[in-house]
């Protein structure tokens, strides 16, 4: 079952634009990794899903995964082949905005090698470049 939200004040928004650097949810919380990302964009439902699948495949059950991000974002498209006009078009699925900087999977109770490979599987599964990134520890 794909993300989205329970409930939404508006039912279509307006597309944006996404300007800046992330300046929340850029260091990694929950976990002891997390996987970065170094683009801003659009990232659907579908792809975090995926992607969270790929992680608990990877990991057998062992560890804990974190997801980061939520898909708040209706995108509306019109059907094929249908003239211009006659209003904007329903919602056809979510997404989440990401602004580069923005951690968006963790990994907790494995080990760095482990963490590496799954986190590598769900970067494939994401559209924009990423990095591997640890939990600053202050000690």
């Amino acid at each position: 079952m794909p993300l989205m939200p329970k409930r939404v004040k508006y039912r279509k928004s307006q597309r944006g634009r996404i300007r800046g650097r992330a300046q929340k949810g850029n260091y990694v919380a929950f976990g002891e990794f997390g996987l970065q990302l170094l683009e801003s964009g659009w990232v659907t439902s579908a792809q975090i899903e995926a992607a969270r699948v790929a992680a608990t495949h990877f990991l057998h059950r062992e560890g804990r995964v974190y997801i980061r991000i939520f898909p708040h974002k209706p995108v509306s498209s019109k059907p094929l082949e249908t003239r211009m006009g006659k209003g904007k078009g329903e919602p056809e699925y979510w997404v989440a905005r990401v602004k580069p900087g923005t951690i968006a999977f963790e990994l907790g109770g494995i080990e760095e090698d482990v963490a590496r490979q799954a986190l590598a599987r769900v970067a494939a599964k994401l559209p924009y470049k990423s990095r591997m990134v640890y939990r600053r520890h202050t000690v």
